[in-house]
């Protein structure tokens, strides 16, 4: 990889290729096709599930590499197209980007700041930045955040331990009136707010909130144009922290994804026998508490049997848990959503106590490959807090 620094931009690769995307066999590889090369493989430098960016023949920005013996592909992939721009993805990347915002007095909030160091480790921690602001010494922790909708960036898309102890480390480390920063660069230019992902990680979200007062959390908005140079504006986002003291709970709805590989009889409770084709099924379901425990209910196979899920997850070869967590009960309207591009599984379906024709669904393909799926999933989990 061949990086300078410009004065216009922190970043510019001597060479991009755009390739459709394939598969990911793994977190760190990829498969596309360029249309000179054909099949190629490009490490993935970014581990986060990123399911909504990399959809079938989605446009991949890789760049070639100089052969290592250290290296098992010759490409890397830094950035995926969405609505016609791109998302940069390249992790490692980022804290280069910061540190030409940071320079460059472009965030928000830290215009007076200057950069002292980076890799800084104080005590058993270590942090991203050392900067001098306010004639005092302040640690800065990077995120880059891929995952957006609905003018909203949320972070992380994966659940994330290293976060929320970056979260906690840093308010450990503040005292009343000096405060260490959490730097969020949400790599979409069209963003109004940010919030953390608490239908993900519930974890990192409660940490969130409570070091609202001793951290400075400062998201902003960055964009790119298509030759992967900086766009000019970079935008502060609000945190809507009374939304998120009202949201941030163990409640709310859930998908389920259940995939078969092959046809199955099952007896499902007072529905009968019934037959279920193979393919990939989704079932909507609530918990106005401990959502938690009920989804870890869902995802164990010795259980007693209650619900007309359980028969059907008995026999699932995967089962893949996706909460909506929200202070409103929201199954019945996922379900009618769901309703409008997937095919309505048998009668009654886990719609025993509402008049829902059914609460599980099919479909012949993945729904994580399904651009209206990630659709329903950005408009019940991007709401507005408003």
């Amino acid at each position: 990889m061949i990086l300078r620094a410009m004065s216009e931009s922190p970043i510019r690769f001597e060479r991009i290729l755009k390739a459709r995307f394939v598969d990911r066999p793994n977190r760190f590889l990829v498969r596309c096709r360029e249309p000179a090369l054909g099949r190629i493989e490009a490490f993935l430098p970014n581990p986060g599930r990123m399911w909504e960016l990399f959809l079938p023949g989605v446009t991949t920005y890789v760049i070639p590499e100089a052969p290592s013996p250290t290296r098992r592909t010759r490409y890397t992939a830094v950035a995926v197209e969405r609505d016609g721009e791109p998302v940069f993805l390249h992790t490692h990347l980022t804290n280069h980007v910061a540190r030409f915002l940071i320079e460059q007095r472009r965030i928000p909030g830290l215009e007076e700041a200057e950069v002292v160091a980076s890799e800084v480790t104080h005590g058993h921690s270590r942090f991203d930045f050392l900067l001098r602001k306010g004639g005092r010494e302040v640690f800065m922790e990077v995120k880059s955040c891929t995952l957006f909708g609905n003018e909203v960036g949320m972070f992380p898309d994966a659940i994330t331990d290293r976060g929320r102890r970056h979260l906690l480390e840093l308010a450990d480390l503040g005292s009343k009136g000096h405060r260490h920063v959490a730097l969020i660069v949400c790599q979409g230019p069209h963003l109004r707010w940010f919030m953390p992902d608490y239908h993900t990680d519930l974890a990192f979200s409660q940490a969130f909130l409570s070091v609202r007062d001793r951290v400075q959390i400062v998201p902003v908005s960055i964009g790119w144009n298509n030759d992967l140079s900086l766009m000019d504006d970079v935008r502060l986002l609000d945190v809507p922290w009374g939304y998120l003291r009202r949201e941030v709970k163990d409640r709310g709805s859930y998908l389920l994804l259940l995939k078969l590989r092959r046809r199955r009889r099952v007896s499902v409770g007072r529905l009968g026998s019934i037959a279920f084709e193979k393919g990939y099924y989704i079932y909507v379901g609530s918990a106005m508490r401990n959502l938690s425990a009920r989804i870890a209910r869902h995802l164990r196979m010795r259980k007693r049997f209650h619900w007309h899920i359980d028969y059907l997850r008995q026999v699932a070869d995967s089962v893949t848990p996706l909460p909506i967590r929200s202070c409103e009960r929201l199954e019945c309207r996922m379900g009618e959503a769901l309703s409008s591009f997937l095919r309505p599984g048998p009668d009654g379906f886990g719609a025993s106590d509402c008049n829902c024709p059914t609460h599980l669904f099919r479909s012949g393909e993945t729904p994580l490959h399904s651009r209206p799926f990630h659709g329903l999933l950005q408009r019940f989990r991007m709401r507005h807090p408003t």
